[in-house]
């Protein structure tokens, strides 16, 4: 009977670790996703049309040169222009990726990006540093 209530336990110890795992998880994706939509939302207090194109930057901390080439290259097939530079003075990523491309904002698609951007960082050993744009005024029409 002993070993029944130590099983019972065990499992029961199991079950609170998985769900506090899931919703740390949860939470982490949650507020990584707000900060997009904060920061488009920041962008259009400040009076940038979302609907023009802007400049927008991605920044990705990397630990080494194969790190940085692997995910260069893919994000250069997606058309983005990107350089890399070291950072001799950081302990684990010693490498910082920019990456730049011109597009429309638009929460979904930001919140797309940084969801992805974040899970080919980690594939590599890195980290995804999030993204920023400029003020792009809204058109007069004419």
């Amino acid at each position: 009977m002993l070993w029944l209530l130590i099983l019972f336990i065990f499992i029961a110890i199991v079950v609170l670790a998985r769900i506090y795992l899931t919703l740390r998880k949860v939470r982490a994706t949650s507020m990584r996703a707000d900060w997009d939509a904060q920061q488009i939302s920041h962008l259009r207090s400040r009076g940038s049309d979302p609907f023009q194109p802007h400049q927008v930057d991605f920044f990705f901390g990397l630990p080494s040169e194969a790190a940085c080439a692997a995910v260069r290259e893919k994000l250069e097939l997606e058309g983005f222009a990107v350089d890399v530079k070291p950072v001799p003075e950081a302990v684990d990523q010693t490498f910082s990726l920019h990456a730049s491309r011109s597009m429309r904002l638009s929460v979904p698609d930001m919140q797309g990006l940084s969801r992805r951007f974040g899970e080919l960082a980690r594939a590599h050993g890195g980290r995804y540093d999030g993204w920023a744009a400029g003020v792009v005024p809204q058109r007069l029409s004419d």
